[in-house]
């Protein structure tokens, strides 16, 4: 299983950003093989993301969550204690983020992957 961080799931849905054709079919392949998932702060990040104005989802947020959450196109992991208990084991200097903690957590409690293009995160060997 391949937790996204929130600018994969929406680089890959909006067919956008920085994915090459080999992340997008590695993308694809692993939604046929039900092996995607995003942490449910993802959605919440969205909803920011849409508020703010930074982007603009098609038909509305509500119907492009709707689709972008479907069984076949991913897993969303709850927000649940053991995903916040696990923010413990994130380095000291790791960004307070909250999106980003809950996000890397969840992708720690549960042993997932984590596909990110975040510096930050890759720095820190996420």
């Amino acid at each position: 299983m391949i937790v996204l961080d929130t600018h994969i799931w929406l680089w890959w849905l909006l067919d956008e950003g920085a994915l090459t054709d080999d992340e997008r079919q590695t993308l694809d392949e692993a939604a046929a093989a039900k092996e995607i998932a995003i942490s449910a702060a993802s959605i919440w990040e969205v909803e920011l993301l849409e508020r703010k104005g930074a982007i603009q989802l098609q038909p509305n947020l509500e119907t492009w969550i709707e689709l972008a959450t479907k069984p076949e196109v991913c897993k969303v992991i709850p927000i649940q204690k053991e995903v916040i208990l696990a923010q413990k084991k994130l380095p000291d200097n790791f960004p307070d983020d909250p999106a980003d903690r809950l996000i890397v957590a969840t992708a720690l409690h549960y042993e997932y992957g984590l596909a990110t293009k975040d510096k930050t995160l890759q720095e820190l060997g996420f």
